[in-house]
Parts: structure tokens; sequence; C-alpha cells
């Protein structure tokens, strides 16, 4: 399955939603509620149910300060869970480690979902589509100060690179991700979101990551991070304003929200 990346209410329609498996003892978003292998299947297929075209399954939480997980570790947690929903959906892995990768697409999963914007060429060896993300730093540092002269030129200069890589390395299906929260402020972000159609401009289709994540709560009336669970609102709008702008996957923990309002667009249209 591939998407344009030309803007439109029509062009909506085609927006992919991708829910968020988290098979961790510490997710930022759902404490570690679905790292029971069963449990993580389980609700895999819930959210296909509800309408997720793709299933994004990761072993390794990447909130601001987590630790590393070793990679067998990380091996034992997620193939398992990819084996058994790669029949139900399009499956991605989520991870940092090659090896994981290339494990994950032999059980099934068709992209490989990369937060550091350097698994092209494995991707490439796979035969999978590559997610590449923008990050500054890593999860232990990335919070700490981050900093940039031009966010937007700098991360759309990066995710250029990102395509040319692709290119050299032969990944016949690309998605850009400007990593809303991986080493951002609040400004940054709403800096990305406020020019996405920049990062959309440079052709591939664009993934826009930014359930639940701590900023969106710093924006409300009272200003206060809050509980993960409570910012669905403002995660539906921030999704909304992102799809309006060319953003053609959406990465969320709710699907339902989400297809609701894809549904309502199709009824606009129709």
């Amino acid at each position: 399955m591939r998407f344009g990346s030309s803007t439109g209410r029509e062009d909506a329609m085609r927006v992919a939603v991708m829910g968020i498996v988290n098979v961790t003892p510490d997710s930022f978003s759902d404490g570690g509620r679905y790292f029971e292998r069963e449990a993580a299947i389980a609700h895999g297929l819930e959210l296909v149910s509800e309408g997720a075209t793709i299933v994004d399954v990761g072993g390794e939480s990447t909130r601001p300060g987590a630790l590393e997980v070793p990679e067998d570790e990380e091996l034992r947690r997620v193939i398992p869970v990819v084996e058994a929903l790669s029949g139900a959906a399009r499956v991605s892995i989520d991870t940092r480690k090659p090896a994981v990768a290339r494990a994950a697409v032999r059980a099934g999963a068709t992209i490989v979902n990369d937060v550091t914007g350097q698994l092209g060429p494995v991707a490439a060896d796979c035969g999978a589509a590559w997610v590449a993300m923008h990050s500054q730093g890593d999860p232990q540092t990335m919070q700490l100060a981050p900093r940039y002269t031009d966010v937007v030129g700098e991360v759309a200069g990066y995710l250029e690179e990102r395509l040319e890589i692709a290119a050299r390395y032969g990944v016949g299906e690309v998605y850009l991700d400007p990593g809303i929260g991986f080493g951002k402020t609040v400004e940054h972000n709403l800096q990305l979101l406020a020019n996405l159609d920049r990062i959309v401009s440079l052709g591939a289709p664009v993934l826009i990551g930014l359930s639940r994540k701590s900023f969106l709560a710093q924006l409300s009336p009272a200003g206060r991070a809050g509980a993960p669970l409570d910012r669905e609102d403002q995660t539906l709008g921030a999704n909304i304003l992102a799809i309006m702008a060319g953003a053609r996957v959406v990465r969320v923990h709710e699907v339902r929200p989400l297809r609701q309002f894809l549904g309502l667009l199709e009824a606009m249209r129709k």
C-alpha cells in the first residue's frame, strides 16, 4: 500500500492509520499494559478491528530518559507478536537495532519504523519499507536542551538526505517523519506542525506521530502535562491539522476517533 503526497480533502481519505502496540513495561503512554505477549496480540487485533491499516510493534521504549533494551530481550518481546499480527494487518517494527529489524521482517513485518534515521540500508536489504525519522540525540539525552537555528529547515534538510540515502540503496517505499517530541521543545514541535507542508513538499508521504505526547497537554489552559491517557482530545485535534496539511500516515494509540474523523471526511466528499 502506497500513499501520495498531495493535499486536499479527497486525498485525506487515503490516510493510513498506524496503531501502536508497545510490548514494553515502561511505555510513557500505557505503563506496560500490553507487555505480556497475549495482551499485546489481543490489543493489536483490537486496533485492526477498529480500523488500523498498519500495526506498529515496538519492544523498546524511546520515551525521554528510557534505557536501551538488550537485543535478545527486544527480540523475545516483539517477534511472537509480529508473527501473530502479520496475518491480520500490515505490520511495522519500531526499533533502533538492525538485527531486530531483520528478524521482524522475516517474521512478517513489511515496514521498518526507524527513529534513528540510519536503517535505510537494512530496509533495502530486507525489501521492507522505511520510515525515516528525525531526532536530536538519543532517548536519554534528547529532551535535556534541544537547540536549532532553524528547526523546520534543519529537519527538512535531514529528511531530504534520507531520501537520497533511500535512492542510493534502493529502498522502494519511504515515509518521512519529522520526529515530533524527539529532541524538540514545545515551540519546535509547533513550528514543525505549522510548516508541515515544507516536509510534504519533499515528495515522500509524511508520517506524523504525536499521540499523547506531553507537549500537547502543556498547551492546555491549565498548562499541566497531566496523564497521557487524558491527552486524546489534543491528539485528535493535532492529527486533524496534520492530515489537512498533508500527513498521510498517522501513528496513534486510539484508532477509533481518527477513523470517525476520516469517515466524516468521506461523507462530506460524497
